[in-house]
């Protein structure tokens, strides 16, 4: 960055809130000389630093690129508004974190997809570092855009703007993509040359080698390449052997506080239940688990290089690693009289070792959360969530045994087939929870019973067995969190519910075409960022910009899909097969429950991919 701009970077500093965002210079980040570097890749993660930080997977990508002695990697956070519009007022372009290098001189800028309404602030980013927002107008010295993550299983909504996707697990397919587009800035090739040398690659969705047709009706006709050599779909990448994946032995730490301040192992991804509303149960299948050794290994060198005193044991089920119980009475060994705590992520209510969470008490305190999801058996039939009202009364009564006082319990409102009789079924839920704490001899249990009851607004995702299903509309959303607030009038829960509007346009991106684009382009346009935040939420700007775009978002988030309908993401092969999720679709209409993964295999589709499946593999003996 320039004298001049860097002088007026400072200043700025002075100015805005929580400067330690946009200061860089953390412990253990990586530092290269950047004209040295053959590739350079900007993360950009689309919000504030604080909840970027807290990321596991921009932190493994980051030590992945680092490590190649021809790569660099540099972090970029989306700037509060506050320091945004002081950084156009001052003329300084969006930099990196590492070396203060403007986003526009990198040759990769790759965006991380975790949350639909977090798009506005990608077109904000790149109008900050001013790289044309649309991947039609950028030219041979402009970087190449990219995005990946759990959101870009259905790229069509961002697809204008994003030059290349990488779908799937990330810890290949990043160095494998940039090494191609290495390779092609070696040999001097031009930018629509490198976009099919990256359509070759696994994983790597290009839309504009793509077209899109619409019926009269609205929806989608068709999406078929449009040039040779182009897959018809775009298979994900999946990491087979989690235990040799990368994972980086230390992190950046963070001179201010951000969400998840700790360090985070991740012992294993997928799961195997199946639970119908579950994007990540679909995208991330199979399961695939790291090794105790491996695990303690790893926590033995984050310790040491991070000083952290927290270990969060992360994964989409926690309680299903078989190793559990062993992994942590080895962690606890190891860093009790360091006083550095263990935590595990919401737990499964039908799998919780008592013996396990004793152990993690004995640092420090947290609260317990699980999740029931749906207040009736024959709706938590009906999700495939395979738990029972007898495994929360259990499980709470445990926690309340080993010492717990504090319980949050997560649930879902407007889920397929849902009646008032399930609603009122979470209230006598959270009065059961309270009353198995009463239940325990008063010497035995702690003071202070908090039970917090969230119910969120059900939002139908690509690739679960409900993408065909129609959002509640808003009026019967909000009905129903009235007759709520009624219901959960209890003595010791405190009820919490999410904001409809909010998660009505969250349906209408995650199910949207390529002609949302313009609709996120629109907004943000007329000043919608941070859409995830309530103080910036802007719900009207969000329907003018729908309105002016002539299109209905309604048709997005009310409309049942018939089965046979063209779906915008169908030129994503996840895995699972459409075949395997009508059946799951239809089950669920049934009330009829599919068993674990781990008791047989359900024919999900993944077994069509050599490698990709070890469980079913193992169970063929392939």
């Amino acid at each position: 960055m320039e004298a001049l701009l860097e002088a007026k970077l400072e200043k700025l500093l002075e100015q805005v809130q929580k400067p330690a965002r946009y200061a860089g210079g953390e412990m253990n980040t990586s530092v290269k000389p950047f004209d040295e570097a053959e590739l350079t890749f900007a993360f950009c993660f689309p919000d504030t630093y604080d909840i970027g930080m807290s990321h596991l997977g921009i932190k493994i990508l980051y030590h992945i690129i680092n490590k190649q002695p021809w790569g660099l990697c540099e972090r970029v956070f989306t700037p509060w508004p506050d320091m945004g519009d002081a950084m156009r007022r001052e003329g300084i372009p969006l930099f990196s974190l590492e070396s203060r290098t403007p986003v526009r001189d990198f040759d990769l800028v790759g965006f991380t997809l975790q949350y639909e309404m977090s798009y506005t602030n990608i077109l904000e980013m790149l109008d900050l570092a001013r790289i044309p927002l649309y991947a039609r107008d950028r030219g041979e010295k402009d970087p190449l855009v990219v995005a990946g993550g759990p959101c870009a299983y259905n790229p069509e909504p961002l697809a204008n703007f994003v030059d290349a996707y990488m779908i799937g697990d990330g810890e290949d397919v990043m160095v494998e993509l940039c090494a191609a587009v290495r390779e092609g800035k070696r040999q001097g090739k031009s930018r629509l040359a490198i976009l099919e040398d990256l359509a070759a690659i696994r994983g790597v969705y290009v839309p504009a080698f793509y077209d899109v047709c619409y019926n009269a009706d609205g929806t989608v006709k068709s999406c078929t390449p449009n040039r040779p050599g182009v897959p018809a779909k775009v298979q994900r990448c999946v990491v087979t052997d989690l235990n040799g994946a990368e994972y980086p032995e230390s992190f950046p730490v963070p001179y201010t506080d951000i969400v998840f301040d700790r360090i985070v192992l991740e012992i294993m991804r997928g799961c195997t239940r199946g639970c119908r509303f579950c994007q990540a149960g679909m995208i991330y299948r199979p399961v695939r688990e790291r090794s105790l050794d491996r695990l303690l290994a790893l926590a033995d060198s984050l310790e040491k290089t991070t000083g952290y005193e927290e270990i969060s044991l992360s994964s989409l089920s926690s309680g299903d690693y078989p190793c559990l119980a062993e992994l942590i009475r080895a962690l606890m060994d190891r860093y009790q009289q360091k006083r550095v705590s263990i935590s595990l992520p919401s737990m499964r209510i039908d799998n919780i070792v008592k013996q396990s969470l004793e152990e993690t008490q004995k640092v420090k305190k947290s609260g317990l959360t699980l999740a029931p999801e749906a207040g009736t058996q024959r709706l938590r039939d009906v999700i495939n969530k395979g738990v029972t009202e007898e495994d929360l009364i259990r499980a709470v009564t445990d926690a309340f045994e080993s010492g717990w006082s504090t319980v949050k319990l997560y649930f879902m409102s407007g889920l397929p087939t849902e009646t008032d009789e399930d609603l009122q079924g979470i209230a006598d839920l959270c009065k059961k929870t309270v009353a198995a704490y009463f239940s325990v001899p008063k010497d035995r249990r702690a003071r202070g019973l908090k039970v917090t009851a969230s119910v969120s607004v059900f939002v139908p995702k690509p690739f679960t067995p409900f993408q065909w299903v129609g959002q509640d509309t808003l009026e019967v959303i909000r009905g129903k969190q009235e007759r709520m607030r009624e219901y959960m009038r209890l003595k010791g829960v405190t009820y919490n519910w999410h904001e409809s509007t909010l998660s009505f346009l969250e349906a209408c991106i995650s199910r949207g075409d390529r002609r949302i684009g313009d609709v996120i382009y629109t907004a943000w346009k007329d000043g919608c960022r941070f859409d995830g935040w309530n103080e910036h939420f802007r719900y009207e700007t969000w329907l003018a910009a729908f309105e002016k775009c002539g299109l209905d978002p309604a048709f997005y988030a009310y409309r049942v899909r018939p089965l046979e309908e063209v779906l915008p993401w169908d030129v994503i092969d996840a895995g699972v097969t459409k075949e395997f999720l009508i059946r799951e679709y239809e089950k669920a209409l049934k009330g009829t429950t599919t068993k674990d993964c781990r008791k047989g295999c359900n024919a999900c589709g993944l077994q069509r991919w050599k490698g990709a499946c070890p469980a079913y593999e193992n169970a063929r003996g392939v």
